[in-house]
């Protein structure tokens, strides 16, 4: 059993007018490949919901802030596909860098408002990346729907933003994100974590937690927050670059927990950047552990 790879717009766009032909409906998973369960459950949400999936791969140069990040990220395209065959995922598109950008390439769609802090704050230009390649993928497919999973929360927001400033008709989907049994967010970066990082590595999203369900109970935000970064600290992490509190909605700072929130945070352990979310509703009754 093998799953078709695409490289070529053209060949895609045949591919899906036939489906639409036959008046079928067509989701779209995007990847860069390295696919873990975290991606499968999205496939899986797509296969549910679409008569045909396309999951795309393509580690796309324009969101990396660095030469050697892009270098550094894995490429596993023969194990990605040997994963989605028996998923039964109807089409891999993995265009080449030259399909996706040719020569002459000239357009970037940048989303203001909710790229700005967080990511968007440490990352310059990394949204733009994602909002162009984004679009692409949306025009390129001609998808229905379309699935993201919640890690990447701020992306998710300006994907959200992207497809109705630009009256794109499809469908964005969220899905909940994917832990190992420790309670470590799935992450492609994971792979780069050496075994004594591994072991640390989960700490994060257990602080996290913690630090969400004491302040649903009624723990002042700031003072619970900063307690949090000298935990994760403490723990063995070399670098936080933030954790706040921003609202579920619009991602706007709060500082008192007065509507559902979700904590976010990007910390460095070691070499890797690692990142996660907590949903945050307003009451303690709502918060459970993601290691449990």
């Amino acid at each position: 059993m093998s799953i078709p790879i695409i490289r070529t717009l053209a060949e895609l766009r045949k591919t899906v007018a036939a489906w639409r032909h036959e008046d079928l409906r067509i989701a779209v998973v995007p990847t860069m490949g390295a696919l873990h369960e975290g991606h499968l459950s999205l496939v899986r949400a797509a296969l549910e919901r679409a008569d045909r999936v396309i999951v795309t791969l393509f580690v796309n140069p324009k969101q990396f802030n660095s030469a050697a990040d892009l270098a550094a990220y894995p490429r596993t395209e023969h194990e990605d596909a040997a994963k989605l065959a028996p998923l039964g995922a109807h089409v891999l598109y993995a265009p080449h860098a030259s399909e996706m950008y040719p020569e002459g390439f000239a357009t970037t769609v940048s989303v203001s408002g909710v790229s700005e802090g967080l990511c968007g704050a440490f990352r310059p230009g990394h949204f733009d990346g994602v909002a162009t390649v984004v679009a692409k993928l949306f025009l390129q497919t001609g998808a229905d729907l379309v699935f993201f999973g919640e890690k990447d929360f701020q992306q998710l927001h300006v994907v959200r933003r992207l497809a109705r400033d630009l009256d794109i008709p499809i469908e964005i989907v969220a899905c909940p994100t994917v832990r190992e049994d420790d309670g470590l967010a799935m992450s492609s970066r994971n792979a780069r974590l050496s075994p004594s990082e591994r072991q640390v590595a989960p700490k994060l999203a257990a602080i996290l937690v913690d630090a969400a369900a004491l302040i649903a109970g009624g723990a002042p935000v700031d003072a619970t927050l900063e307690e949090a970064r000298s935990a994760i600290t403490a723990a063995g992490y070399a670098r936080i670059e933030y954790l706040e509190l921003r609202a579920e909605e619009d991602l706007a700072p709060m500082h008192t927990l007065d509507r559902p929130g979700r904590l976010l945070i990007a910390a460095w352990l070691g070499q890797t950047r690692l990142i996660d979310n907590v949903e945050m509703p307003a009451r303690s009754s709502a918060i459970t552990r993601a290691a449990a």
